[in-house]
């Protein structure tokens, strides 16, 4: 292989892997959905009732699978071979499952079904207490994306009623309200910059591949036309 052929080949490989590395990160975001949570935590008082916000993005309908609440940090009893991981609330065949919640929920959350078909999964907890401080975890098992879970803190302090009037207020988000966190703003602002950045790449990369090839062209042109003036030799 010659120099030229080799510089020639070394572009245009160069472009073809910038481009492909552009389509890989660009197809999953075009297709992808992601379950989204909250990035702060809900604050509540004693006796309220709180959202819990989670929710799809870009919109799908969650109506037909299933969606599962519960509480990561609680644990099965090692101890007790025939105990079994409790929902907060789950919903499965278009329908609330009661059977497999926890006792100190039941009669105490729903999801808001006529939203679901807009991919909203917030739950609502009546009555809340101090008892149900911690960590909660929507999650949709059979969702095709690498995101399938998202995760909602809820802080219920006694004190948060003396001053709510003065400090944050309730975060309780309008479950009407599908619009992306800002995790998942960030999530598709990165990913667009770095697609942007390799088909920039991509492009430099083709556009010199081919003045590359023209200016190689034009050079052995002018050496054959240069060749072909020259006198013979008697």
């Amino acid at each position: 292989m010659s120099l030229n052929n080799f510089k020639d080949f070394s572009f245009f490989s160069l472009w073809t892997f910038l481009l492909c590395s552009a389509l890989s990160v660009w197809t999953p975001v075009q297709g992808e959905v992601l379950v989204i949570g909250s990035n702060l935590p809900i604050i509540a008082a004693p006796g309220d009732d709180v959202i819990l916000p989670c929710h799809l993005a870009p919109m799908f309908d969650v109506q037909g699978l299933t969606v599962e609440w519960s509480k990561p940090d609680l644990k099965p009893d090692p101890s007790d071979r025939l105990s079994r991981v409790e929902y907060v609330h789950l919903y499965r065949d278009r329908k609330e499952v009661p059977d497999m919640k926890m006792a100190s929920y039941f009669r105490r959350t729903e999801l808001f079904m006529d939203a679901m078909k807009h991919g909203n999964i917030s739950l609502k907890i009546l009555n809340v207490s101090e008892e149900d401080n911690g960590r909660y975890r929507c999650f949709i098992p059979k969702l095709r994306s690498t995101v399938k879970a998202a995760i909602v803190e809820l802080v219920v302090d006694s004190n948060f009623a003396k001053t709510s009037t003065t400090e944050t207020p309730l975060q309780t988000p309008d479950p009407q309200d599908t619009t992306p966190t800002n995790a998942g703003r960030s999530r598709v602002a990165v990913v667009v910059v770095v697609v942007t950045l390799l088909l920039v790449l991509g492009l430099a990369g083709f556009a010199a591949y081919f003045s590359h090839s023209i200016f190689q062209k034009l050079k052995q042109k002018h050496q054959k036309d240069k060749t072909q003036k020259q006198p013979l030799q008697v």
